[in-house]
């Protein structure tokens, strides 16, 4: 018997047991027609391809999935490797399977930015197929599942980065799906990839505690067993161990040892009703010394993905400690398959609290994309994804007694967010157990959190609030609403963020310079005008510190293309070229560069120019190498110094910092005109901390002349300080 033929063996006892004879024939026809398309393609451990399509198949199986299903399983590679198009599965197998097999493909040669936008678009395309047919994502989570049981087989690289998108996408999509088994295989899975070093020591930790674990929870479950079935006769009891990744978790990303984790034992009770689960908790509280703080109840505040059950930590003569947790047979099916079970349940009984439980269970996946949609950052959805759904939960309560998860570290904001976008744009605070906090305050389970808000037209939220929000989503609220409500506050604001990195990475530029440097930036980011990116940095749809390396390229590649950067200004007088003495040349043209503008008493060196003479710079300038003899063109920078026997004006420029209110323009000219200074220009801008800006350019004839003029300036009521500055704010 060939490896084929021993799969599809296998996988059609599968079929035959969970189907009737009509659908069994259907997914048959499925098979040969796969096999046929797939035939002569191998995978990358040289198996025929089509064990790949009947192995996903037969996983969806397991979890009780449909016959179109199944038969979309087989298909679901068809149409992207092979000749075969989406119209003729359609007209052979139905508009459902079509549907489903264009879902679960990828989106293909599709030019994006880069592979975090390819990422977020494969996602966003999932989740809108998902959004309508639940069952796409099913498949979808079977398929990757087989993918990384095969992963060895792969180049090192790419099973790096399949696990890391495994863990950080499809896992916890798993998990927000309720699918447990999937999640915590696949977890298991890409740790043994991503980190085998500490995947073996967890491994070996627990092979060498299996015998005493082994006894142990035989012991505990006989023990239980007896105890509880004088209460519930009809009670199951099983055991289980926690899963690696876990343990993992626990152990190398909050600091316990393996000691310290006290649910790598649970035992498990099934019983018929809810009113059996708190009759079992009695019991088991009465067996065993409870730990304090390590009870849940999920069963009363359901988590998102609808699991529900009783959890409770206990520790026995033995001193080991162990979890147990309580539900229902129901329970049990969806803690097991989460959202697969609820779907099977619908299917085999058309009942409409089975629909509402289906549609409350992925209702998650279009809150998800309607805030994707507000946001300009492809980031976004996969922050949300890989943060906000992994996090432990804590549960909240509103005052009418409705719950809100959030994750561990949310804060109230995050809390008004999850209520509504309105709640959280007109809040402007909170009370939690009718106590007035601090809008940074992190929630925490069983606490009433009461939002207060304005009915104030204009009303919104905080730039700062960008700062204390924890949830992805809470952080694509408030940027949709500055987005919408505040362009010219944004503009206003990106465009004196862009400016302060540009003087901390010391950036100076011309204006010609600026003016090339800024259309290359809004080329790249997509934006029509400089206005737009200004407006998308004031409210956060691009980040800044994202795109630095980008801009410093372009910046490097601008400047050397000219180093000469300087541009014609005015000045009190003409400054003559025997203001500056050039060692070795006599009678040449000589600038000085306003990136620095250097006057008489600053060390100097000069740049030879291609045309252009000699461009005169402060030695501290951004723009002179820190070591000229061996920079690119050492050739190029020569030695240059002030002539004294010449008497000039020079411009020189700097950054007067004031309160708003305290100080006039008047002030100013009234401190110069009383020592004879003349102001070749000045202008003013507003910040929103309530600062004045001043960038004033002077006539000084020497940096001692520049320094007294500062320290008169810096006296003025209302002034917090005085800066020198080489070029325009």
């Amino acid at each position: 018997m060939s490896i084929t033929e021993e799969y599809y063996s296998a996988f059609k006892s599968a079929v035959d047991a969970a189907f009737s004879q009509q659908d069994a024939a259907i997914i048959e026809d499925a098979y040969n027609y796969a096999n046929e398309a797939h035939n002569g393609q191998l995978r990358k451990s040289g198996e025929p391809y089509i064990i790949h399509p009947i192995s996903v198949a037969k996983i969806l199986i397991g979890f009780g999935m449909d016959r179109q299903s199944v038969v979309a399983a087989l298909l679901h590679d068809v149409v992207e490797d092979t000749p075969i198009t989406s119209e003729e599965v359609r007209r052979r197998f139905g508009a459902d399977v079509q549907y489903l097999v264009e879902g679960v493909t990828k989106l293909g040669k599709v030019p994006l930015q880069n592979k975090e936008e390819q990422q977020a678009e494969n996602l966003r395309k999932l989740l809108l197929a998902m959004s309508e047919d639940i069952r796409v994502i099913i498949i979808k989570l079977a398929d990757r599942l087989h993918n990384m049981r095969t992963l060895k087989y792969v180049s090192e690289q790419k099973r790096r980065d399949t696990a890391k998108e495994t863990i950080e996408i499809y896992a916890p999509i798993a998990h927000r799906l309720g699918i447990r088994p999937v999640k915590d295989e696949l977890e298991d899975l890409a740790i043994s990839y991503l980190d085998p070093i500490a995947y073996k020591e967890i491994e070996d930790a627990l092979a060498e505690q299996e015998p005493l674990r082994k006894e142990f929870l035989e012991n505990i479950k006989e023990k239980i067993a007896v105890r509880i079935k004088t209460v519930v006769s009809e009670a199951v009891v099983q055991g289980r161990i926690k899963s690696v990744h876990g343990i993992y978790r626990k152990m190398y990303m909050q600091g316990k040892s393996f000691e310290e984790i006290y649910d790598i034992y649970a035992v498990r009770i099934i019983v018929e009703s809810v009113g059996d689960c708190y009759n079992c908790l009695g019991v088991i509280h009465d067996m065993y010394k409870p730990i304090q703080g390590r009870f849940k109840d999920y069963i009363s505040t359901p988590k998102p993905n609808m699991y529900q059950s009783l959890h409770t930590t206990l520790i026995g003569k033995e001193g080991i400690p162990f979890e147990v947790q309580i539900r229902t047979e129901e329970m049990h099916k969806t803690a097991e398959y989460g959202i697969a079970a609820h779907w099977k349940y619908k299917l085999g009984y058309k009942d409409k609290d089975a629909d509402k439980k289906l549609e409350k269970g992925i209702g998650w996946v279009k809150h998800l994309l309607e805030a994707q949609s507000e946001s300009d950052d492809a980031s976004d959805l996969l922050n949300t994804i890989k943060h906000d759904f992994v996090s432990d939960e804590v549960y909240v309560f509103t005052p009418k007694g409705d719950v809100i998860c959030l994750p561990v570290g949310a804060t109230v904001i995050d809390f008004a967010y999850a209520i509504h976008s309105a709640v959280g744009n007109k809040m402007t605070g909170a009370k939690v157990d009718k106590r007035i906090v601090q809008l940074n305050y992190a929630v925490k389970t069983g606490e009433i959190v009461e939002i207060l808000t304005s009915s104030q037209p204009g009303k919104g939220p905080s730039r700062d609030w960008l700062k204390i929000v924890t949830t992805n989503e809470a952080r694509t609220k408030i940027r949709s609403w500055f987005k919408k409500e505040r362009r010219e506050e944004n503009i206003v604001e990106g465009k004196s963020e862009y400016e302060s990195q540009l003087r901390r990475n010391n950036m100076s530029m011309t204006d010609a310079q600026e003016e090339q440097l800024l259309n290359i930036i809004i080329e790249k980011q997509k934006f029509a005008t400089f206005d737009d990116f200004f407006a998308a940095l004031g409210y956060g749809g691009v980040v800044l510190s994202k795109i630095m390396p980008m801009i410093k390229d372009e910046y490097n590649k601008i400047v050397k293309a000219s180093q000469d950067t300087t541009v014609k200004y005015k000045q009190a007088k003409t400054v003559s070229s025997e203001g500056v003495v050039v060692e070795g040349i006599s009678n040449c043209l000589i600038k000085l560069s306003r990136c620095c503008n250097p006057i008489p008493g600053d060390d100097i060196i000069g740049f030879i120019t291609r045309g252009h003479g000699v461009s005169v710079h402060k030695k501290d300038c951004p723009n002179v190498p820190d070591d000229t003899f061996n920079c690119s063109e050492p050739h190029r920078w020569i030695k240059v110094y002030w002539n004294s026997t010449v008497k000039a004006e020079f411009s020189a420029s700097m950054l007067i910092t004031c309160l708003a209110g305290k100080m006039t323009m008047n002030d100013i000219f009234t401190a110069l005109n009383a020592i004879h200074v003349t102001v070749q220009s000045i202008n003013t801008r507003g910040t929103k901390d309530g600062r004045v800006l001043v960038n004033l350019t002077i006539a000084a004839n020497s940096v001692e002349h520049l320094k007294s003029v500062m320290a008169r300036l810096g006296k003025l009521s209302g002034v917090l300080s005085v800066d020198r500055s080489g070029a325009d704010i």
